[in-house]
């Protein structure tokens, strides 16, 4: 079976991406499948890597993928006209059983990749393509979370048009929240991973700050209060009612002033994991419950880790946010909690890989046309 490993990506976080593919690459079992590897460049443009990489990676354990770029291995993408579609470059055609994404953030789970392999006829691992946009903006997930009755911290949504458009009613939504939440603040964009362009602000010269820094990664962001909370996170599996699995919850500790892109990715004593999460066994068995509920309401398939936060204060429990391609790291949560519930990364992956089979049979099942 060809496996096509899709790493790097047009987002900030195309390094992240690489490690997590590298990872993916030496835990794919040898003998089940070929691996072939698909790097996208910072700047959008796809290359055929070569093979020799795989067997690099396998046997250096401080080796990482590349992307190598050169005219000869240039990828065209080749639909797959009802059938599986594939990759062509000027060495040739290669058919693609199945596209492993591992894409983080922009362009990798926001439903556009997931989109253009639907069109293609390829089948890939991870959830489908209004799930993938849905879960990518964070406004939109909390509306969807609310109308089915499921706790979010309250939040003011601001677009940057706004501020030159209609500069009253943006001043009044900043005020709105000042007044509301009182400092500190969390201002995040809705679109964007890792913590990309998220800050703390303790006062309103350090808000306008924030937003500046938001609104260079979003045309839209959110703004919430900074409650006193610990970080659980809780890993999901399946595509089905009778096959979603969520697995023994996680907290995360960060050593940084909150969970931000260093603490997660370029600092190794960033965070402190515990798996299982310091709670009690009812209040673990609400945080499963409440994840399946969450990865439901967004139509989540194949995988995706659902964020917390539990105010250390007053106990609420709050859905923070799901991410469909969780980092697969030797330090990630994701794969940690699912080996912690007996599910080893090896077979993780084969999981994967078998869910996102059985989506695309049920999607070509369908009627398309009279």
């Amino acid at each position: 079976m060809n496996v096509a490993v899709i790493y790097g990506g047009k987002s900030g976080e195309h390094e992240v991406s690489i490690i997590s593919a590298t990872s993916i690459v030496r835990n794919l079992s040898q003998d089940k499948y070929t691996v072939l590897l698909i790097g996208i460049t910072k700047d959008g443009r796809w290359f055929f890597q070569n093979p020799s990489q795989v067997k690099e990676v396998c046997e250096n354990p401080d080796a990482l993928l590349r992307i190598e770029e050169n005219k000869e291995s240039a990828i065209s993408l080749v639909p797959g006209g009802g059938t599986k579609g594939g990759i062509a470059t000027a060495r040739g055609s290669i058919a693609i059983d199945i596209a492993f994404i591992v894409l983080h953030g922009t362009y990798g789970e926001d439903g556009t990749i997931q989109g253009l392999f639907d069109m293609l006829a390829i089948p890939y691992t991870g959830c489908g393509t209004m799930s993938s946009s849905l879960a990518m903006d964070k406004e939109k997930t909390k509306i969807v979370w609310q109308s089915n009755n499921l706790p979010v911290l309250p939040h003011v949504c601001l677009h940057k048009d706004e501020m030159t458009k209609n500069t009253a009613a943006y001043n009044a939504l900043i005020k709105k929240a000042e007044e509301n939440f009182g400092y500190p603040l969390f201002v995040k964009p809705c679109s964007a991973g890792s913590s990309c362009g998220a800050t703390k602000a303790t006062t309103s010269k350090e808000l306008y700050k924030a937003l500046k820094e938001a609104f260079s990664w979003d045309n839209k962001i959110l703004i919430e209060p900074a409650v006193n909370v610990r970080e659980i996170e809780c890993s999901v599996t399946g595509n089905k009612e009778e096959d979603i699995k969520a697995y023994i919850p996680g907290e995360i500790t960060p050593s940084h002033e909150f969970y931000d892109y260093d603490a997660k990715y370029l600092d190794p004593q960033g965070a402190v994991l515990t798996i299982p999460a310091d709670v009690s066994s009812d209040q673990r068995e609400q945080l499963r419950t409440l994840a399946v509920q969450a990865y439901k309401a967004l139509d989540c398939t194949g995988l995706s880790r659902v964020d917390f936060f539990i105010d250390k204060d007053s106990g609420e429990l709050y859905l923070n946010e799901v991410n469909t391609m969780p980092g697969f790291t030797s330090i990630s949560m994701f794969p940690k909690m699912c080996e912690a519930g007996g599910l080893k990364y090896t077979d993780l992956l084969d999981l994967l890989i078998d869910l996102g089979l059985k989506r695309f049979e049920d999607k070509n099942s369908l009627q398309t046309s009279r």
